[in-house]
């Protein structure tokens, strides 16, 4: 997969389809894989540009805090190097944040901006969470077991642990056969949730807006939905029945057609 130069560092990236650009960020600890259940529904429309952030997957994980602020200047440098002028810009969690800077710092860069479980400020509650993450990645000495055992419930419903093993099954074994990011890694990009402050930024996001929520996601709850729908002047929001913190991959089928649709009304 290519790599380019940009904003000091190396940034790893999968590109797959034709037409409009469109720039998946990936959520915490992930790498650009996270959007496989998109990617094919995707690229039959855009120009599917899946980027791994600082810290994760291929791209360089450089010692020094992490913002989001920093990582929404990484893919805006990236989007310079890779000769995308303007594009559709997707992010999930962590990608949600980073992507929410870019569209308030660079917007001639952004067409539209859809972004996944997000938040205005971290609160207590998700701060205390995503603490408690870093404890075990830290003690587990893995983030890859970290996600497995301390994320994924977070990132599902009991509905699909009950009810399909198989795939929970099935995901750990991605997992563990995916790129292993190192532990100070996962905690860099961790504190750079955890202080992410979007509040200010909101009103200077005038690119076209989705905003999505699983209606059972507890850290990223729709407890944020009013702030950002009434903070970003051109929003719209889609709540996901039956997903927790992971729609994209708890219900793609719904999460892409609600998502594809936004974005075809948009070109």
């Amino acid at each position: 997969m290519p790599t380019v130069a940009a904003n000091g560092i190396t940034i790893h990236y999968d590109v797959q389809g034709s037409g409009e650009p469109l720039v998946l960020i990936p959520f915490l600890g992930a790498d650009c894989s996270c959007y496989a259940f998109q990617v094919a529904d995707y690229a039959r429309h855009f120009t599917c540009y899946s980027v791994d952030l600082r810290g994760a997957g291929g791209s360089d994980k450089p010692d020094g805090p992490y913002t989001t602020e920093l990582l929404a200047d990484d893919v805006a440098a990236f989007m310079e190097a890779a000769g995308i002028v303007r594009a559709h810009v997707s992010g999930m969690s962590l990608g949600s944040a980073t992507a929410t800077w870019l569209a308030a710092k660079y917007p001639a860069k952004v067409r539209t901006l859809s972004i996944h479980s997000s938040w205005t400020i971290a609160d207590r509650y998700m701060r205390d969470v995503v603490d408690a993450w870093c404890v075990m990645a830290n003690a587990l000495g893995s983030v890859t077991e970290t996600v497995i055992r301390g994320v994924l419930p977070w990132s599902f419903t009991p509905k699909l642990y009950v009810e399909r093993p198989e795939f929970v099954d099935l995901v750990a074994g991605i997992l563990r056969g995916g790129p292993q990011q190192p532990v100070e890694a996962f905690v860099r990009q961790a504190g750079a949730a955890a202080t992410h402050d979007g509040r200010p930024l909101l009103s200077q996001v005038g690119a076209p807006t989705l905003i999505t929520f699983g209606r059972e996601d507890r850290l990223t709850s729709t407890r944020f939905a009013p702030a950002l729908q009434s903070g970003i002047r051109n929003s719209e929001l889609a709540v996901f029945d039956g997903c927790a913190h992971a729609a994209i991959s708890e219900d793609p089928e719904t999460f892409n057609r609600t998502t594809l649709e936004f974005l075809l009304r948009q070109r």
